[in-house]
């Protein structure tokens, strides 16, 4: 498994950290961490042997630039910032293959630029809400990671808890493809004894108007249609319980009525979840993924918790 963990040095960040000790993430794993510099001001000039010797390394100006600013003192210090982080995630995974690396430019970019390259299997960044409004607007980094990036993300919100202890998984259930793929996700990783995963279905039923509950033939067809919802989502919810079969995790299931966006948060608030899995909606682009948004990042930025948008490389 490869996994990119964007680390800025802040609070959120190290929560981040903490958080992948929760994640069920497999004891061997290669792992980059990348801190990015904001580099506004250019970089004290180089001698002519600087320049002739880098020159030869680049063929635009614009690499030219990234170059000259990665010898800033700004990317020196975002440097040994990742190699700080490097080491602690070294000291909780041993087994661990772990390397660290620093950028210059938008941290959003620079990581999503980097998760293109490389790409990993999932990508951590922290969560930059700080309050209970906070919650519902994620930072700028996290949300432009989240939106932009081709694969997984992890929004990761750290929780203090013992190492080894119990874990509490939602899984958010709609009988897509990208539901089945957040239970596969979940049922690869390795979890503590005693943990739990819910999966939940949320039904949005049909609701008479007033003039239609007048009507007494319309009512009976929402009625029966309501009906066959509610079957057809314990169907979902057992087909979906049944791919954990053989995982040493407990299983629970949950029919909930109202709007995902708001139903999961609350969810996970009330049980004490530290973290929800849900699938991506697959648009096609990156472009459809910025306007027209999605459950997704709406549980994201609301959630009390971390959040683990499930990607597959064609989503």
């Amino acid at each position: 498994m490869k996994i990119l963990i964007a680390y800025d040095g802040s609070g959120c960040a190290e929560a981040a950290l903490d958080d992948l000790q929760r994640a069920g993430l497999p004891a061997e794993a290669e792992a980059q961490v990348i801190s990015v510099a904001e580099v506004w001001l250019p970089p004290p000039p180089p001698s002519s042997h600087e320049i002739v010797e880098e020159a030869r390394q680049v063929k635009v100006p614009a690499d030219l630039k990234r170059v000259y600013s990665k010898g800033s003192d700004t990317a020196k210090e975002s440097l040994a910032m990742a190699e700080l982080a490097r080491d602690r995630v070294k000291i909780n995974f041993p087994a661990w293959n772990v390397s660290a690396d620093s950028s210059c430019g938008s941290p959003a970019w620079e990581v999503v630029f980097r998760a293109d390259q490389w790409k990993p299997d999932l990508v951590v960044v922290g969560s930059h809400g700080r309050t209970a409004l906070g919650r519902f607007v994620l930072g700028s980094v996290s949300q432009r990671v989240l939106t932009e990036a081709k694969g997984s993300v992890r929004i990761a919100r750290g929780r203090v808890d013992e190492p080894g202890s119990a874990v509490r998984i939602i899984v958010g259930i709609d009988g897509s493809p990208g539901s089945e793929e957040a239970v596969r996700a979940v049922a690869a990783r390795t979890w503590p004894p005693n943990s739990e995963v819910k999966l939940i279905l949320v039904d949005d039923p049909l609701v008479p108007t007033v003039v239609g509950k007048l009507i007494p033939p319309l009512m009976e067809t929402i009625n029966e249609s309501n009906a066959e919802d509610w079957a057809r989502d314990k169907e979902t919810l057992a087909r979906f319980a049944a791919m954990l079969t053989g995982i040493k995790i407990k299983v629970l299931t949950e029919i909930r009525l109202g709007d995902p966006k708001k139903e999961l948060p609350q969810a996970a608030e009330e049980w004490g979840a530290d973290c929800i899995f849900v699938g991506s909606a697959g648009f096609s682009n990156r472009f459809e993924r910025f306007v027209l948004g999605s459950i997704s990042a709406a549980v994201a930025a609301r959630a009390h918790c971390s959040v683990e948008v499930v990607r597959t490389s064609s989503s």
